[in-house]
């Protein structure tokens, strides 16, 4: 069980998160100043949360008093700034307040958890030791989670291993990114692998999700405003661009950014300068910018919804996260690390999945990604009676479409077999893998209908699939 030490002046917050955490299998003490936890033997903890203002000396002071273990700051959205100046005196992270409690635990499951990978290897790695031995055949396939592993990122499969390597090439520039996903891919994963990477890695990496701001307040958010510059504006404030300066800003769902921000933020990128809401004098700041999206903003740009030009300007380099659908087997090496990972938070070891259960993991479709493997395996370790993890505490029912579809995968590859004698079937043939060859060899003398008929699917179904796997169909007599 992790120990944390919670470090807050007011009983009502420190109360609060103590229950928080220990709702989530933590052991927590907890201190109202930072004379209070002289009682304590910091070395103890595996994490100390602080809020910034403190009675007396700052919360950055515990950076000082505890240097080897990890020290997560609490802070409102008015002292950004400060949050940031305490990233560059150590702090491994911070949260704004009011926070969410989800994000509260997702931030102390991440920071315990890559603290604990960490004196892993270097109980257990030698200096330099020689690479491990892949478990496959395939000459150059990495063995295990592949490259990412040192990002943080589990991966093995081909379209992943492309994407480390880029990664590595990429980071060390300050050439703006963009990262191409679907939600819960992990495209922050992504964007501070890069950071951390890069020659800012010791300067903050600011992430900002477009989607989750008022429109009305994301030029403020970004661009930091004047006193006095609107209604509320009681005084000035940092925007979330400026605090990055030096450092990496990240935003994801840039899709979602108004076009008059979209201005603002040409100019950062064109000219290296700000300005903020309600100031006539600009200022420079070295800002090396990530974006993430999961829409088509070519398109968006064709029918004026996000600006060509600044979409230009975001699209220097490219990077796609492929969906955990398409990843084939990684989706079992994810699955198993999540499991590690929620068998320390609920502090219970040697869980295992059934048979059953990774039939299901690796034939579901995961439409919601990582992120849904992630709440399904947590709810699971929460709900089990006894080690092993089944497919019903997942909550995984493969659907109909499913069966059907895998059916016919299994009859196709019998066909090939039976067809051309003398050669082995196909292997491992996928249900996208199926999708396309059916629809590309039938779709001439079929209409839609027909093929969504004989796929098992609807025409809806068939026509996103087609969408998403770049085959819409051409305008014939049959459609």
């Amino acid at each position: 069980m992790s120990h944390i030490l919670v470090v807050e002046d007011e009983a009502i917050i420190r109360t609060a998160v103590k229950r928080l955490l220990e709702r989530h299998q933590y052991q927590v003490k907890e201190a109202g100043s930072v004379a209070e936890t002289e009682q304590y033997d910091l070395t103890s903890f595996d994490l100390i949360i602080s809020d910034l203002r403190l009675p007396g000396e700052p919360g950055t002071e515990m950076i000082k008093r505890a240097p080897d273990t990890p020290v997560l700051i609490m802070t409102s959205y008015a002292s950004l700034r400060s949050a940031v100046d305490s990233m560059k005196l150590g702090a491994v992270d911070y949260i704004a307040k009011p926070f969410d409690h989800d994000e509260m635990v997702e931030t102390v499951q991440r920071i315990i958890a890559a603290r604990s990978q960490r004196e892993q290897a270097q109980a257990s790695s030698p200096p330099k030791a020689a690479p491990s031995k892949p478990a496959s055949s395939a000459p150059k396939a990495p063995a295990t989670p592949g490259e990412g592993h040192d990002m943080g990122i589990i991966g093995s499969c081909e379209s992943m291993q492309t994407l480390f390597k880029r990664i590595s090439k990429v980071a060390p520039t300050d050439s703006t990114v963009m990262i191409q996903g679907e939600s819960g891919t992990g495209k922050e994963l992504v964007a501070r692998a890069m950071h951390e990477r890069s020659q800012r890695a010791k300067a903050p990496l600011i992430s900002v999700n477009c989607a989750a701001i008022p429109e009305t307040l994301i030029e403020s958010e970004l661009f930091g405003h004047e006193k006095g510059s609107f209604t509320g504006a009681t005084a000035g404030r940092t925007g979330l661009v400026e605090a990055a300066d030096g450092g990496t800003l990240f935003l994801d769902e840039i899709g979602e950014l108004p076009l008059e921000a979209q201005a603002r933020l040409l100019r950062v990128l064109q000219e290296g300068e700000i300005r903020r809401v309600g100031s006539v004098q600009s200022h420079k700041v070295d800002v090396r910018l990530v974006a993430a999206t999961h829409r088509d903003l070519k398109t968006m740009a064709r029918q004026g919804l996000f600006r060509e030009d600044l979409f230009y300007r975001l699209n220097v380099i490219e990077l796609r996260l492929p969906p955990l659908r398409d990843r084939g087997k990684d989706v079992v090496l994810i699955a198993e690390a999540l499991l590690q990972r929620a068998a320390i938070s609920t502090n219970q070891q040697g869980l295992f999945f059934s048979d059953d259960a990774r039939h299901a993991i690796l034939n579901y479709t995961w439409p919601g990604n990582v992120r849904e493997l992630e709440n399904a395996i947590e709810r699971a370790a929460i709900l089990c009676d006894h080690d092993e993890i089944t497919a019903d505490l997942l909550g995984i029912e493969l659907d109909a479409e499913y069966e059907r579809a895998s059916e016919a995968a299994n009859a196709l590859q019998n066909m090939q077999h039976d067809d051309r004698p003398g050669q082995e079937p196909a292997e491992d043939l996928s249900l996208e893998d199926y999708f396309q060859h059916f629809v590309l060899e039938h779709q001439e003398h079929m209409t839609e209908t027909q093929l969504a008929h004989k796929l098992g699917i609807s025409r809806k179904c068939l026509w996103e699939r087609r969408q998403r796997l770049g085959m819409p169909r051409k305008k014939t007599a049959n459609s």
